[in-house]
């Protein structure tokens, strides 16, 4: 190798690392910003959060729906009016000049 091929040789291994540090940094730079979990990703995770806890308010309510049905039924002091219209509509034993409205 002659004076000037090894300069440039120099020159090249002086340049490798502060240019390899260098792309890894614009890479995991550009993965916070455009990455699945990055900044831009922030709007549709917001979106998506509001949509969730509206579901979740419809499921609890729901929930506190079904939770007072089976209160209604608790064996040791069930609703009366609850036994007597799930029994006459499960069973069948309602006569049929009788109107029966369910409690919801």
């Amino acid at each position: 190798m002659n004076k000037a091929q090894k300069k440039i040789w120099m020159s090249v291994q002086a340049a490798a690392m502060p240019t390899l540090a260098t792309l890894i940094i614009v890479f995991f730079g550009g993965y916070a910003l455009f990455g699945s979990n990055g900044v831009l990703a922030w709007g549709e995770y917001s979106k998506a959060l509001q949509t969730r806890r509206a579901d979740l308010i419809v499921i609890e309510h729901d929930k506190a729906v079904l939770a007072n049905r089976v209160a209604l039924l608790d064996p040791r002091h069930a609703n009366p009016d609850m036994v007597d219209e799930l029994v006459r509509r499960d069973l069948g034993v309602a006569h049929p000049d009788e109107l029966i409205v369910p409690l919801k």
